[in-house]
């Protein structure tokens, strides 16, 4: 399998973020393509992962149609049969692009945290709370927490680290209303998305959203529970006091602290046996979630 190359389509590129690219179609409506870039530590890296771009546009489609009565959505079309008749010229884009409201995007990620892992356990080892949330005394690594946190954080540009906020922060940033609404929005859509997850064996720890205005409304954009913005393991394997295996880019993220990177240029491609795991990783919780198997080629 190859990994996607980008198709020169007949309209203006006017994004290109770590892992999805933007393309204009109208005064309305965007392309947004989900690439077989992979990131980690802020940096993209050399190796792309051959259909993973494919995962990540529906697994995001089926959260979108699933959440919709949560809170409105940027999405438009995802069916290849509802694409414009130019772009049906261009087959690269199949599977893993998606026609979208143009939005003006909020600049800030909405977190939410079920479990404590990742830079949340740093925290808490630290300080005792995250992003300014107090929390209980004697918590262990990937213990569940007493009730889902809000922890938001910076949209940074490429090549900057977000950075953990507190709410006040946030408020500082995008007002009281809208961060009102983005908490609570953020917290729904965790509690929803849990439920069901639960019923098909899988927990999500923790998960992050963009969310952007169309008009005067806020609608969920970007990417909504995927792998590379959650993450997913399995309820069967699950145990507290310990680093979980993971369904998701966490385990990217292991890869290289296990060879040492310094987290600075040159940053290390991925050996063949660690891209074809993240494949195999990818495509087991999109099987776990949806009940069917993603064809990626």
């Amino acid at each position: 399998m190859k990994a996607y190359q980008e198709p020169k389509i007949p309209v203006e590129k006017i994004y290109s973020g770590k892992v999805r690219d933007l393309y204009l179609l109208d005064d309305r409506r965007l392309l947004l393509v989900a690439t077989d870039r992979i990131s980690a530590f802020d940096f993209v890296l050399p190796t792309p992962i051959p259909g993973k771009g494919i995962v990540l546009n529906q697994l995001s489609a089926f959260w979108f149609h699933l959440l919709g009565s949560v809170v409105s959505h940027h999405l438009i079309a995802d069916q290849w049969e509802d694409f414009p008749d130019y772009l049906k010229l261009f087959s690269s884009l199949r599977g893993r692009s998606m026609v979208v409201k143009k939005a003006e995007k909020i600049p800030v990620e909405c977190v939410v945290r079920g479990y404590l892992a990742g830079s949340a356990w740093k925290d808490y080892e630290k300080t005792g709370s995250i992003c300014g949330i107090r929390l209980p005394a004697g918590l262990k690594l990937s213990e569940k927490l007493p009730e889902p946190i809000f922890t938001p954080a910076t949209k940074e540009e490429k090549g900057k680290h977000d950075q953990n906020i507190s709410f006040d922060q946030m408020v500082d940033i995008v007002g009281y209303e809208v961060s009102s609404f983005l908490r609570e929005k953020s917290l729904q859509l965790y509690e929803r998305a849990s439920q069901y997850a639960s019923l098909r064996g899988i927990i999500i720890a923790d998960s992050k959203f963009e969310f952007g205005l169309d008009g005067k409304e806020i609608i969920l954009i970007d990417e909504v529970f995927t792998p590379d913005s959650s993450r997913f393991w399995e309820k069967s394997r699950y145990e507290v006091g310990k680093v979980q295996d993971s369904l998701d880019k966490q385990y990217i993220r292991d890869y290289l602290e296990s060879i040492h990177w310094n987290k600075q240029p040159p940053v290390p491609a991925l050996p063949q046996a660690v891209v074809q795991k993240t494949q195999e990783k990818y495509c087991q919780i999109y099987r776990l979630l949806t009940g069917k198997e993603i064809i990626v080629e």
